[in-house]
């Protein structure tokens, strides 16, 4: 009687053991199915182009489908908040862009950088000051000091939609050189591209656009940059200054794109993307992606990534008070 009572608890012992080791086995084969990777912004644009190219390497290491989904609309709160709102299994990520920290001062959702889980941050495009070749100004200086000189506000800017951000780029310069950030009227447009054409014909003095945006002008003799509003120089542009190089202002701002998942996701899903993006993003694949097609290339893993969520956030809706955008 006592071997059998044994010889069950054994075998009880024994089972436990296999399952514990198969559900072990079970965590560690993460991924076991097709990945959704949400596009906050429509196909085709810079963000879709983006997600796609890391959504094809993902796949091709994972060994399962990334299927790249764009969810627009809301001026981009329906694709984040897709990615917010998704079981925090790993299966449902997405691309976090700029917006998540202009839309909740805006009044358009609730939503925060607080919400997700922050993966990796791979790409920043800081904006410019683009003028006319022509123009009368050698240096951003120069026009900051034409500006602060003309109340009547008669140099004009465009490059977005009101609000946009590269709207909020050129405020928030204005503002730390301390003048009012509508100092300089905003022409709405529909993105960086008429905005310089705009700047080409003159009806407008200044493009605060991203530099790459305006390549093609500059390399053609009709725009030139003053600026550019980051931390260091543009390694492709190297003699476009910095705004503190050339100005003494430290404002840094620019438009960004990141991966992200639902906050809560599990160590073991972090522990399984965050090393794959990080040798994704060294890749000579990728890296050729982004350098042809102008994509400013940044690395941050998770905890930097949401230091620089909360700067963002910090940054844009001070400027965004100062215009009275800000809910």
């Amino acid at each position: 009687m006592i071997r059998r009572h044994a010889f069950a608890l054994l075998a009880a012992t024994a089972a436990v053991a296999i399952v514990g080791g198969l559900a072990g086995a079970a965590k560690a084969a993460y991924p076991e199915r097709p990945i959704t990777l949400i596009v906050p912004w429509g196909a085709g644009g810079g963000t879709d182009a983006t997600g796609r190219i890391l959504g094809s390497l993902m796949e091709a290491d994972l060994g399962v489908p990334v299927n790249v989904v764009n969810r627009t609309g809301g001026s981009g709160v329906v694709g984040h908040s897709a990615i917010a709102e998704a079981e925090p299994d790993g299966y449902t990520i997405g691309v976090v862009t700029v917006e998540i920290g202009m839309m909740h001062w805006a009044g358009l959702t609730d939503l925060t950088h607080e919400d997700y889980t922050p993966l990796a941050l791979y790409n920043e495009d800081p904006a410019g000051l683009q003028v006319r070749e022509d123009a009368p100004w050698s240096t951003a200086q120069e026009f900051l000091d034409a500006v602060a000189a003309d109340p009547a506000g008669t140099y004009k800017a465009s490059g977005t939609g009101q609000g946009g951000i590269w709207h909020l780029a050129l405020a928030g310069m204005l503002q730390a050189a301390g003048m009012e950030p509508d100092r300089v009227p905003w022409v709405p447009s529909q993105g960086a591209a008429p905005g310089l054409q705009d700047l080409v014909a003159g009806g407008v003095a200044v493009v605060p656009c991203s530099v790459p945006e305006a390549q093609s002008l500059m390399e053609a003799g009709k725009v030139k940059s003053l600026a550019v509003m980051s931390a260091e120089r543009n390694p492709t542009f190297p003699d476009v200054p910095t705004l503190k190089e050339a100005t003494g202002i430290d404002w840094k701002l620019g438009a960004w794109r990141g991966i992200a998942g639902p906050k809560g996701l599990p160590d073991e899903v972090t522990q399984k993307l965050v090393p794959l993006l990080e040798k994704i993003h060294g890749s000579d694949e990728f890296r050729d992606f982004m350098n042809q097609r102008g994509f400013g290339m940044v690395w941050k893993g998770p905890d930097d990534y949401r230091q620089f969520m909360v700067e963002s956030d910090e940054a844009l809706g001070g400027v965004m008070k100062g215009l009275g955008l800000a809910q």
